[in-house]
């Protein structure tokens, strides 16, 4: 018979056996009042005929019966039971069954198999020794006897076949309660044992606010202890790659500022906060944990709210201490700016990144280097992120605009150079760098050939309509040498315009197949083409950068482009200048969800054909909703189809 007394080693099982901690179960239960010197006698008999049948609920304290009649009037406390074993089949009539000991007599329960009989012993056995350890450490006070105490609570966690989440939640809600109790009596060698202790638990469950406030209030007593370095990053990397809402849990958001501020003040600069965020990313390009860059971002935004927010606080209530504090609040300040600059750093992150800044512009010190890597970046769909969201709304462009002499503007340049050269939405940015050319301007009289180029786009475009603004822009332009080399370069192709879109020329025009960019921009060169309706490209070579020549063509109404390696930089670009256009056949194109939503702004399209492409059934019907003059579309060999 295999005995387990109060606190001793669980029975033994098979090898790799798992099983769920029970909460509840329908059992057969047999009651025997007796005396210890006959129990033997008793369980040897027939008398275990009577069985009843009983709901249990494994409570935290006892097991209590659903139906209080029969075997089961009182619920059995787990402080009374003395032993657990399971009977031998030979006493037991063939069947399998747990026998529980308590001081009034036993209680005999009969399962269905050997799997069930373990999981009812490891359950009973889990229950009995929580209560037992939760009980000890309410009374236990010294250190010596408490981290004993501990340690048996994490290694039975740790070393049951039992398996869930709440294997790990229960020890660390026994923790937490003791942690709430003794936290500021904890001497700091006996706080860095209780964290060493009980961090392999919290390696495989969240923190409660409790042992968050814990771990915190260390980070900040004692920012250099050697558990902040070798056994809090596991914890702390859990907590980011788990977390859904920190607004939920805003202790182990305070957790994790509080950790990485202590990686900054153990060498009293950046590396420390950059190793941790290389390592949470991982050695390889792409970081396989989706969460973890947003709950970076969010975390180090709200620190850097709440930094700013204290500054002016101490400001309204007394400057000179404000002053006096300026090393530290930089301190921390530069810590957390660290987590945003080698974010940036990860191409993968870097866009994510972009998107969860562009809603919450701000100007904190020292940003300058996050933007800027985001504004480096060449995908459209990062850089295009320095916008605002919405309209009226200002983004990082505006934010970055040159105010004055002490501000030398060149951040705000490289943005502009860069939304200047980018396909998406360009002719929507001159709208509004129109908002911006009181900067513009000035930093072009500086000679800043990016503002130059601006200005000439500006005019060449036709973005401005008063004609005394035009002028302006006109003379800022000849004030300078490169200016006057910008305008005479604009005068000259706005001539070749003119003579390119004349009323002359071929209304149909068919490119013979293999053709290139190169023919194409040759071919248009060679005259006038103001008539042209119609331009067949269909199984040529041409690519998006003839984009650039086609929305030169005012009249166009067909365009054919099948099978042509034209993608989504050009189908936006089309989509900004061809608003005549009423047939498109971008039939084997490159073009994906992307680029095909913004055809929405070519209102008199009535003919598309989409098939064998990236077309998904949601931006079809958008399509549809947004093409009013749309009869045909082919979407043949697509999601929507």
């Amino acid at each position: 018979m295999c005995h387990v007394p109060f606190g001793g080693l669980p029975f033994q099982t098979l090898p790799g056996a798992k099983f769920i901690l029970l909460q509840e179960a329908d059992v057969h239960v047999f009651r025997v009042f007796h005396s210890r010197n006959v129990i033997r006698k008793l369980l040897g008999t027939k008398f275990f005929c009577k069985w009843e049948n009983h709901h249990v609920f494994f409570t935290d304290t006892e097991l209590l019966f659903r139906n209080s009649t029969g075997f089961m009037e009182e619920p059995i406390p787990y402080s009374q039971i003395e032993e657990i074993h399971c009977l031998p089949t030979w006493v037991s009539s063939q069947k399998i069954c747990i026998r529980i000991v308590i001081p009034s007599g036993s209680v005999v329960l009969r399962v269905s198999s050997t799997y069930v009989r373990d999981q009812w012993l490891h359950s009973l056995f889990w229950k009995r020794t929580m209560l037992r350890h939760q009980m000890s450490l309410s009374r236990t006070e010294g250190c010596d006897i408490l981290m004993k105490e501990l340690k048996s609570l994490v290694d039975l966690a740790l070393s049951t076949p039992l398996q869930g989440e709440s294997i790990f939640k229960i020890p660390l809600s026994i923790v937490s309660s003791f942690m709430k109790k003794n936290q500021k009596q904890l001497p700091r060698f006996s706080r860095e044992t209780v964290i060493s202790i009980m961090a392999p638990l919290l390696e495989n469950a969240s923190p409660s606010d409790e042992i968050c406030e814990f771990l915190c209030w260390h980070c900040k007593e004692s920012p250099g202890s050697h558990v902040v370095v070798n056994v809090l990053p596991s914890i702390v990397q859990r907590i980011l790659k788990h977390s859904v809402d920190f607004g939920k849990h805003p202790k182990r958001r305070r957790l994790v500022q509080a950790y990485i501020q202590a990686l900054y003040f153990q060498s009293d600069n950046v590396e420390g906060v950059q190793d941790f965020v290389r390592s949470v990313h991982g050695p390889v390009s792409l970081c396989p944990h989706p969460r973890l860059m947003c709950n970076l971002v969010s975390t180090s935004l709200a620190a850097v709210y709440s930094l700013f927010e204290e500054k002016k606080r101490c400001r309204a209530e007394n400057f000179s201490n404000v002053l006096g504090d300026t090393l530290s609040w930089e301190s921390r300040h530069q810590c957390f700016l660290a987590v945003f600059q080698t974010i940036a750093s990860f191409e993968d992150w870097r866009l994510g990144l972009a998107k969860l800044l562009q809603p919450i512009p701000f100007h904190p010190e020292n940003f300058q280097p996050v933007i800027e890597e985001i504004c480096k970046d060449s995908r459209c769909e990062v850089h295009i992120t320095l916008l605002g969201i919405r309209d009226g709304k200002d983004g990082w462009f505006e934010i970055y605009s040159p105010r004055g002499d002490d501000d030398d503007g060149e951040l705000w340049s490289l943005i502009l150079k860069q939304l200047l050269g980018c396909c998406c939405g360009r002719k929507r940015f001159l709208h509004i760098l129109n908002k911006h050319l009181e900067p513009c301007m000035l930093r072009a009289l500086q000679e800043d050939e990016i503002c130059q180029k601006a200005l000439s786009t500006i005019v060449e475009m036709d973005v401005v309509q008063n004609l005394n603004t035009k002028l302006q822009i006109i003379a800022t332009l000849q004030s300078t040498p490169s200016g006057r080399e910008q305008y005479a370069a604009l005068c000259q192709r706005e001539m070749h315009l003119r003579e390119f879109q004349q009323k002359e020329g071929p209304r149909k025009l068919v490119l013979p197949p293999k053709s290139t960019d190169s023919d194409l921009q040759h071919l248009l060169s060679s005259g006038p083409f103001g008539n042209l309706e119609w331009l067949s490209l269909a199984f040529t070579k041409i690519t998006s950068v003839s984009a650039e020549h086609l929305i030169k063509l005012p009249s166009l109404r067909y365009l054919s482009l099948w099978s042509t390696q034209f993608d989504d930089s050009g189908v936006m670009l089309i989509s900004e200048h061809l608003y005549k256009l009423e047939v498109l056949n971008l039939c084997e194109t490159q073009v994906t969800d992307k680029g095909l939503i913004t055809l929405s702004n070519l209102k008199n399209l009535q003919k598309l054909n989409l098939n064998s492409t990236s077309l998904s059934s949601q931006t079809f019907e958008q399509l549809k909703t947004k093409l009013p003059a749309l009869e045909e579309c082919d979407i043949r060999y697509t999601d929507a189809w």
